[in-house]
C-alpha cells in the first residue's frame, strides 16, 4: 500500500498520517529529524558526542565500511550518489567527493568523518564483500530450473488478522468480507513460494502468519511515545484515542505507541531476521496499493488502478542528516545491491504489467522519488525495509484495493481458470499476482545466467 512509501516502511521517510491519501505532515507525528536518539540515548555519556538516529535506530558501525576500501572507482561512486541515492541534493558537509576518496560525515557534533578510498581504475578494484550472491555467481542450472541455488525471502507486507484495523489496512463495503492488506499479501506469498520452488529456488518467509515478528507490543512504547509528544510541543498528551475518526488522534500516546510497534519495531525486527538468519540473495516485498477510501466502514471505491515497484534510493536531505540512515545508505551503495535489484525490478515490472494490464503509477510529486530503470514502472525511494535488508530488495505495489476492479476481484477470492468480473473474464487476482512475479524472476535469472 502506498502508505508504506509516504510514511516511511515501514520507514525512512518522515511519517505522516497513516493513510496513503493523507500526505499533510502533522507536528505531532513521529519525525525522524526531531526524534534524535530518544530510542537509545536520552543523554550522551560525558565527553561523548550524541548520535543523531532515526526512529528506533541503532548506532552505526562505521568501521564495517573499511571492508569496502578500494572496491569502487570515483566515477562509479559519484554516479550512484548523484543519480540514485542523493537525487534531492546533499546537505553541506555530509559527503565530499574528491578525486581519490570520499569524506563521509559520521557525527555532526564531533565533526568526525569516514574516509572511503577509491580504486584508481576498474581493473584495480578490490572484491566487493557481501552476504548475497548476484545471479551471475550462482552455480549452473537448467533452463527449466532458472532459480536453482537462489535463496529468496518473501516479505508479505503488514500483519493482517487482528492487527489490520490498528494498521488501518482494513475496510469493508456493507456486509462483504473485509479487505485486509496483510492477509492478502500473506495469501499471495504462499502461492508465490510454491511457484518459485518449482523453478528451483529455496524460499524463505520473513512473515508466514498474522503474528508480528517483533516480540514488542504497543504497550512497550508508551513511555517513548509520551516523550515524543512532549518533545513535539504537547506537554500533557492524551493517553487514549476516544474516537477512531478523531482528526487529532495522532496526539495521543496510544496512537504513537501503535505506530512505534507496527511500523518501526516490526520492520526493524524483520531486518534482523533477514540479515542474521535467513541470508537471502533477494527479498521480494509483497504489497497491495490503495487510494483514499475515507471512512473504512463506508469506503469510497474509485476507478483508478495501477502498478509500480520500488528499489532503494532517492534519500531526502533530512534523512541524510541522520547518522544511521547515512551509514546504511553508504553500505548499501557499496554492496552494489542496486545494480541487481533494479534489473530484477524492471524485468518483474514488465511481466506484471503484461499480466495485469495496469498502467504505471505516477507519483504526484518528484520530491520523494526518482524514476529509474527502463520499464516506466520502477521508482527509487528510501523505505525502511529496502534500506535495512542487506541484499537486493524488490518492493511490489500492484492493484488499488479500493478500485472498483481491484475490490471486485479481491471479493471474488481465489479460483481456478477465469471468472467474469465487471464484464471481463479474469484470473484470480492472487494467482495473477503470484504468476507474474514468478515469471518475471524466472526471466531475469534465466537471462542473467545465460540459460
Amino acid at each position: 500500500m502506498t502508505n508504506d512509501e509516504v510514511n516511511s516502511n515501514e520507514r525512512g521517510r518522515t511519517p505522516v498520517a497513516r493513510h496513503s491519501w493523507l500526505i499533510i505532515p502533522s507536528p505531532f507525528v513521529i519525525r525522524a529529524s526531531s526524534f534524535l536518539s530518544l530510542a537509545l540515548l536520552a543523554f550522551p555519556a560525558t565527553g561523548r558526542s550524541a548520535d543523531n538516529l532515526g526512529v528506533l535506530g541503532s548506532k552505526p558501525k562505521w568501521s564495517v565500511l573499511e571492508n569496502y576500501q578500494g572496491t569502487i572507482t570515483h566515477d562509479e561512486f559519484a554516479h550512484r550518489i548523484n543519480d540514485v541515492y542523493c537525487t534531492h541534493g546533499i546537505p553541506n558537509d555530509v559527503i565530499k567527493i574528491d578525486n581519490d576518496a570520499a569524506q563521509i560525515l559520521t557525527n555532526r557534533e564531533s565533526h568526525n568523518v569516514f574516509t572511503l578510498r577509491f580504486a584508481p581504475d576498474a581493473n584495480s578494484k578490490a572484491r566487493v564483500p557481501r552476504l548475497w550472491r548476484p545471479a551471475k555467481s550462482l552455480s549452473t542450472a537448467k533452463a527449466n530450473k532458472p532459480l536453482k541455488g537462489l535463496r529468496v525471502a518473501l516479505d508479505p507486507g503488514h500483519l493482517g488478522g487482528k492487527w489490520a484495523k490498528m494498521e488501518e489496512r482494513w475496510f469493508q463495503v456493507g456486509n462483504t468480507k473485509p479487505v485486509t492488506e496483510g492477509d492478502l499479501t500473506l495469501h499471495v506469498s504462499r502461492m508465490l513460494a510454491w511457484r518459485l520452488r518449482k523453478l528451483g529456488a529455496t524460499v524463505l518467509f520473513v512473515r508466514n502468519s498474522t503474528d508480528p515478528v517483533t516480540p514488542k507490543r504497543p504497550g512497550d512504547f508508551k513511555e517513548l511515545a509520551r516523550k515524543i509528544l512532549i518533545k513535539n510541543g504537547l506537554p500533557q498528551p492524551r493517553p487514549d484515542v476516544l474516537d477512531p475518526k478523531d482528526p487529532e488522534k495522532e496526539k495521543t500516546i496510544r496512537w504513537q505507541s501503535e505506530m512505534l510497534f507496527y511500523r518501526y519495531s516490526e520492520i526493524r525486527c524483520r531486518a534482523v531476521l533477514v540479515n542474521t538468519k535467513l541470508h537471502p540473495d533477494l527479498v521480494v516485498c509483497l504489497h497491495f496499493n490503495a487510494e483514499g477510501w475515507g471512512d473504512p466502514g463506508n469506503p469510497i471505491l474509485i476507478d483508478n488502478n495501477h502498478l509500480h515497484l520500488l528499489v532503494n534510493g532517492s534519500y531526502l536531505q533530512d534523512e541524510l542528516d541522520l547518522d544511521d540512515e547515512r551509514f546504511e545508505m553508504i553500505r548499501r551503495l557499496l554492496s552494489r545491491a542496486y545494480d541487481e535489484e533494479l534489473a530484477i525490478a524492471d524485468t518483474a515490472a514488465v511481466s506484471m504489467a503484461k499480466a495485469t494490464g495496469l498502467p504505471p503509477y505516477q507519483y504526484p510529486t518528484t520530491l520523494t522519488t526518482t524514476k529509474v530503470g527502463s520499464s516506466g514502472y520502477v521508482y527509487a525511494r528510501n523505505l525502511l525495509a529496502t534500506r535495512l535488508y542487506r541484499c537486493p530488495v524488490v518492493y511490489c505495489e500492484p492493484y488499488v484495493m479500493n478500485s472498483k476492479d481491484g475490490f471486485a476481484r479481491i471479493e471474488a477470492g481465489d479460483y481456478e481458470g477465469t471468472k467474469e468480473i465487471n464484464g471481463v473474464q479474469r484470473k484470480s487476482i492472487f494467482r495473477e499476482y503470484a504468476d507474474s512475479v514468478a515469471e518475471g524472476l524466472s526471466e531475469y535469472y534465466r537471462n542473467a545466467r545465460g540459460l
